[in-house]
Order: C-alpha cells, then sequence, then structure tokens
C-alpha cells in the first residue's frame, strides 16, 4: 500500500522521538520514499544523521540552510506539493496546538499548512497533557479539517506515571496508515485469486513438461488488484518472478495437480478468480523413480490429461467473478467464445500468438477482452502492467458484490 508513495514525516521534541529510526525503516521497508523534517527541540531526542541515513534525504530542520558558503531555502510549498501524504510523529501538545490554530513558526508547520495531502498524526505526551481540555479541542479542530489522527496507547510514560499518551508503536503507526488508504478502494475487503506461470509435469526426477510461461501477467494482475485494495491469493507454478505488497499471499507450486488443489483450497471463499496460468494439458502417466537413461533411438512417453481447473471452477462457482484466458492460433475469437461458454465464465481475456509482442516470455501483451454477454473489447498492444489494468478496469464495470 506504501510502494512507491511520498511520505513527509515531521518530528516533534518529544521522547517519543526515537522511535522514529524505526518508523522511518519501517516506511523504508515498504517501499516509501520518505523526507523528514526536525523541529529544532526534535535533534535533541534523534540524530538527524541517523534519520538522513535511514531515509536516504537530507533531514530538513531549518527554512535556510547553507551548504559550502552558498545560502539556500527549504521550499515548504515543494514539499507539501511532493508528498502523497504527511506524518507527524511524534505530535506533541505544542505542535498539536500550533497546527490547530495556524501558527507557521517553523518549517514543519509550514509545510503542514501547504500540504494538499492526507494529513496524519500521532499523539505523544503526558498523562495529563493528553487529558487536557485544550488539547482535546486540538484534536477535534484538527480531524475537523481532515486530518487523521492514530490515538495514543496506554502504558508507562516518560514521567512514571501509567496512563494515556504513548505514541503508538512504529509498527502500528505504518499499519493504521495502510488500513486508512485501503478504505474506499474499489475492492477493499475483497478476495481475489490468480493463477500465474507454467507447471511443469515430472517424466523422471530430471525432466518434465512444460511451456515457456513466465507468469508476469499473473504476477501483474496480483499487484493491480492487491493496490485496488484486494487480498490476493496468488498461485504461482513454477517463476523466477516475486511479489512484494502487504495484500497478497504467494502460493508457490510446481504441477497442474497441486495447483488444482491449491486453487480449490481457496476458491470458495474467493469474490474474483483470474486463471492466467499456463496449466499443462497432459502429464505422463507414470513418473520414473530414477532419471531415464538415453538407450533407444526413439522413446516414447504416454500421457493423460490434466485436471481441468477453470472447467472445474466454472461448475462450482457460486459468488465468484471467473475470468479465463485464452491463448490461441487459429479462429482465435470463435474460440475463445466456446471456452467462455463452455467453463461456465463471467469473461475471458482472448490472446493470439500471431500477435508480434503478444505471448509467452514476452513484457508486452495484446489482448480482447470478451465478456459473457458478447461484449468484445480489442486493446492495443501494451506492457503487461498496463494490461493488468486494462483488465481490471473492465472487470470493475461488470463485478457487482
Amino acid at each position: 500500500m506504501l510502494g512507491g508513495k511520498n511520505i513527509l514525516l515531521g518530528i516533534t521534541g518529544g521522547i517519543a522521538a526515537y522511535k522514529t529510526t524505526f518508523l522511518v525503516r519501517l516506511l523504508i521497508k515498504a517501499g516509501a520514499d520518505v523526507k523528514v523534517i526536525l523541529t529544532e527541540s526534535a535533534s535533541s531526542f534523534v540524530s538527524p544523521l541517523t534519520l538522513a541515513t535511514l531515509s536516504k534525504n537530507p533531514v530538513l530542520s531549518s527554512f535556510v540552510h547553507k551548504d559550502e558558503g552558498e545560502t539556500d531555502w527549504n521550499n515548504h510549498v515543494e514539499l507539501g506539493l511532493w508528498a502523497d501524504l504527511m506524518l507527524v510523529a511524534p505530535a506533541t501538545a505544542n505542535t498539536l496546538s500550533k497546527m490547530a490554530s495556524g501558527t507557521c513558526d517553523n518549517l514543519l508547520l509550514a509545510s503542514y499548512l501547504s500540504a494538499k495531502c492526507p494529513v496524519f498524526f500521532a499523539p505523544a505526551m503526558d498523562l495529563d497533557m493528553y487529558r487536557h481540555p485544550s488539547t482535546k479541542i486540538a484534536f477535534e479542530k484538527l480531524r475537523s479539517f481532515g486530518n487523521i489522527m492514530i490515538p495514543a496507547t496506554s502504558g508507562e510514560l516518560a514521567s512514571g506515571l501509567h496512563g494515556e499518551g504513548r505514541m503508538a508503536e512504529p509498527e502500528d503507526i505504518v499499519g493504521f496508515i495502510k488500513a486508512y488508504l485501503q478504505k474506499g478502494l474499489p475492492l477493499s475487503g475483497k478476495k481475489v485469486l490468480i493463477t500465474a506461470g507454467p507447471t511443469y509435469e515430472a517424466i523422471d526426477p530430471v525432466r518434465f513438461i512444460g511451456n515457456h510461461a513466465s507468469g508476469q501477467m499473473g504476477y501483474e494482475l496480483a499487484k493491480v488488484a492487491a493496490n485496488l485494495g484486494a487480498h490476493v491469493t496468488l498461485v504461482s507454478g513454477p517463476s523466477h518472478l516475486a511479489v512484494s505488497h502487504d495484500l497478497v499471499d504467494l502460493k508457490k507450486v510446481s504441477s497442474a495437480e497441486e495447483m488444482y488443489n491449491e486453487v480449490h483450497l481457496h476458491y470458495k471463499e474467493m469474490d474474483i478468480a483470474i486463471c492466467a496460468a499456463a496449466v499443462a494439458d497432459y502429464r505422463p502417466k507414470t513418473v520414473a523413480n530414477q532419471k531415464i537413461k538415453k538407450k533407444e533411438t526413439e522413446f516414447s512417453i504416454e500421457l493423460v490429461k490434466t485436471k481441468d481447473i477453470l472447467l472445474s471452477l466454472g461448475d462450482q462457482k457460486e459468488k465468484q467473478f471467473l475470468v479465463g484466458f485464452a491463448l490461441e492460433t487459429e479462429n482465435e475469437l470463435d474460440n475463445a467464445i466456446g471456452k467462455l461458454k463452455k467453463k461456465n465464465l463471467d469473461a475471458i481475456v482472448l490472446n493470439s500468438l500471431n500477435d508480434k509482442g503478444a505471448g509467452f516470455g514476452k513484457p508486452t501483451n495484446k489482448i480482447t477482452f470478451i465478456d459473457k454477454n458478447s461484449e468484445i473489447k480489442p486493446f492495443e498492444l501494451k506492457t503487461k502492467a498496463e494490461v493488468a489494468k486494462d483488465i481490471f478496469d473492465e472487470i470493475l464495470k461488470r463485478y457487482h458484490a
């Protein structure tokens, strides 16, 4: 959820500032680009050098800075426009009061007043300060501005008292922001199953029957679904690809039988299922226990059909919006429509190996999206990431929870 996001982190002068080193590390690990603004007092609690090293960006603290005899200024307007979201943590009673009243006496507050993005604040102060009427008024005013409060927790405070006022832990702050960003997304709370990659059907311990599928189309679909807020189960055959997203649960399989079993383990609870994997249609009837030696001039392998995963999902379909893929070389449209009807699909994505730039092992794809009402929408050649977005755009036009 935070991958590629620009996050402006404002750190104010409270003992909880020491936790921001861990917070910055978690944000960077989640894929965000982080810039830090320290108030003057905050630098007494946490080192600018540490934060600069962790964030990989210079730490800002004043309007003016000098470098090798040159004087420049930190543009709070640019910072406010750069940020996809702003986080003030810890937010002391002093800074919260200034934010609520519009006081602008440091770079952090100027950047806050310039921000066009969602602003989160994580209060941190002593028990009596947290309960003071002026603090409660500041909370209410900031929320009325559209700012989002990450509530403090209860526990032992720096004063030795025990109660409300502890800044939320870095892991909980990151989790809170991710959950907030997920709300309102088109597939928030929905479960999506996607298959990807080839299957390997063993001949012996060394050899197998497979295909050239890389899995990229399925992996791109998983990323798009997760960015739309869905919890994604990605069942992948052998692939060199990886996916790093909090909402994607990767299940690795090898054979068609393993993929069949894994898919059916999750299918019943899914809202949308997309079968993008290139599953083998046949497998060896018997698998040799030892490597087969090269002896005969000719060698035959008896093959038997594998289970049709997509057909079985269509037979068991209840609430699911089911999408299949058809890779064709002749009579493409007729074959795809026939497959859509036979397998009880809601839509099918047609690829033709006759289209230059489409098919296995390529970074691009050229598709035609066909729904169960025979609405046909062709697309131009695009990157697979763009194709994945097109597919979900079409699904969202037709999917009704």
